[in-house]
């Protein structure tokens, strides 16, 4: 069974994992550098959340739309 959370291009590894630390330090979120099993669903999924909304406006100046 794959992980649906898995990287499906590995070199935007560290990408996605600058992308989460800035979006944490913007909500004023700490994450530790390796394990954030402490961290509440809220704050995960308000961190996750941004994370999609910063992709999709990228994406979306990318195509010259709006964003």
């Amino acid at each position: 069974m794959k992980n649906s959370n898995s990287i499906n291009v590995p070199e935007a590894r560290q990408a996605m994992a600058n992308m989460k630390q800035e979006v944490a330090n913007e909500l004023g979120i700490t994450l530790n550098k390796d394990y954030n099993g402490n961290l509440s669903s809220k704050d995960a999924g308000h961190i996750g959340g941004n994370m999609v909304r910063k992709m999709i406006e990228a994406q979306e100046r990318a195509m010259g739309g709006k964003g």
